[in-house]
């Protein structure tokens, strides 16, 4: 009787490798809870506190985020800075990055895990071209402590920290969708710079509050998503 060749285990997170599971890659307690990366198969995951925030499985809308506050700027507009809130997995700096048009691009990130694992870890196939590009840089600091202690201004604010207004990762951020939040949010953007804020889903409650907030051009773009609920990018322009 033959004895069978042994075959090697396969890798977690390679081609290989069924998909069991997850794979818990590394896990940290910060400021604001537990945040974890985990593998499932080639795709990766951010979980916080529980709560899946991201994937890198798509990333149309990510982009999506870009893209639009790109092209709801004035034509006339040369070498825009864009302020990327919330580095997540990398799409939407990557997308950034890879857009000649664009001029400064600062990425605000409060968890220093996110930051490693994409300076140093599995996230780095996404972003490491975008991070070695000399527009880009990452600012570990709270978002919504920036934008109303900093006196820089930009042309587009791309903000991504949330899985949508109504449903913030923590309690806190949910200041950043306030009259409060949304008048600091329009204090740095310069006149006809573009708010674009990312959301898992339609929030017909946001889109009045960008309004009474005194942004003009509301409006909401949606992304068609495999889970059925449409994605979707809110946009608002602050007048002269």
């Amino acid at each position: 009787m033959s004895v069978p060749t042994p075959v090697p285990a396969p890798v977690p997170g390679s081609a290989s490798a069924p998909d069991f599971g997850p794979v818990t890659l590394d896990r940290r307690d910060g400021p604001y809870g537990e945040i974890v990366l985990r593998s499932r198969g080639e795709r990766l995951e951010i979980i916080a506190n529980g709560c899946f925030l991201m994937d890198t499985s798509d990333g149309r809308s990510e982009r999506l985020l870009i893209d639009a506050a790109l092209a709801a700027l004035p034509g006339e507009r040369r070498r825009p800075a864009v302020l990327v809130g919330g580095l997540g997995v990398g799409f939407s700096l990557a997308h950034a990055a890879a857009d000649p048009r664009w001029g400064r691009i600062v990425v605000v990130e409060r968890e220093r895990a996110v930051i490693d694992w994409h300076q140093d870890g599995p996230l780095r196939r996404i972003s490491g071209a975008a991070l070695a590009d000399p527009r880009a840089v990452i600012l570990h600091t709270d978002l919504v402590e920036y934008l109303r202690t900093t006196t820089d201004r930009y042309d587009a604010l791309c903000l991504d920290i949330d899985n949508g207004p109504e449903w913030t990762v923590t309690e806190d951020n949910g200041s950043l969708y306030s009259p409060d939040g949304l008048a600091a949010c329009r204090a740095r953007l310069n006149p006809g710079g573009v708010l674009a804020v990312w959301s898992a889903n339609p929030s017909p409650a946001f889109t009045e509050a960008l309004g009474n907030a005194g942004f003009s051009g509301v409006r909401a773009e949606e992304i068609q998503v495999a889970r059925g609920v449409p994605d979707v990018v809110h946009l608002a322009v602050r007048t002269a």
